[in-house]
């Protein structure tokens, strides 16, 4: 019988922790989201179920946070290039290249639409991982209003709503191969929008 890891109530031990999700990124690999199952999870692991339970309340709560922790991976930071342009550009493809070629990023499609019928996956989603998915573009935008590159005023949530929107529309149509030059774009009327007193600028 494989040993059980041994978990401390709701206190997650990290070694467990960290075998669930290994377990859970094994699944997905070699099954994709439709083969990843809770009880698959528990015995990849060598985990009991009810530990999963206790930590995530549905398979889609513990993918959101399984996504999370591979993207971190495979995304470095963005460095300062000078140029918000620049920065956004490599930022939105990094995130276009990490969806069309991992295991989680392949699953993201399957865990927003799992999300609509989770309520807990869909707060998760909008209220916790979001925010921490525009971090990075939010320093971008910083390094932006301190050369001047938008205007102090712009409303910089506008701005990642109609960035990070463009990105979700072509990942569920399928369309990320199609962006040639088209993120370019994007980022250009975006910047130059926000510098001027348009539609992403304060009143």
């Amino acid at each position: 019988m494989t040993d059980r890891r041994t978990s401390i109530g709701n206190t997650r031990n990290p070694e467990t922790h960290a075998a669930i999700l290994d377990a859970a990124h094994e699944l997905l690999a070699e099954h994709g989201y439709a083969g990843v199952s809770m009880e698959a999870v528990a015995r990849r692991a060598g985990a009991g179920k009810p530990t999963l339970y206790r930590w995530w309340p549905s398979k889609t709560a513990l993918l959101i946070e399984l996504y999370e922790r591979e993207k971190t991976r495979a995304l470095a930071e963005i460095p300062d290039l000078g140029s918000a342009q620049k920065e956004l550009v490599a930022l939105i493809k990094g995130v276009h290249r990490f969806w069309r070629k991992t295991p989680a990023g392949q699953a993201f499609r399957s865990i927003i639409a799992e999300a609509q019928a989770d309520d807990a996956a869909l707060r998760s989603l909008r209220d916790e991982f979001l925010p921490r998915g525009r971090a990075t573009a939010t320093v971008i935008l910083d390094r932006a209003q301190a050369r001047g590159e938008i205007a102090p005023d712009a409303d910089r949530e506008l701005l990642l709503d109609v960035l990070f929107g463009f990105s979700w529309y072509r990942l569920l149509t399928h369309r990320l191969r199609d962006d040639t030059g088209a993120v370019e774009r994007l980022v250009a009327a975006l910047l130059a929008a926000a510098k001027a007193r348009g539609s992403l600028a304060g009143d």
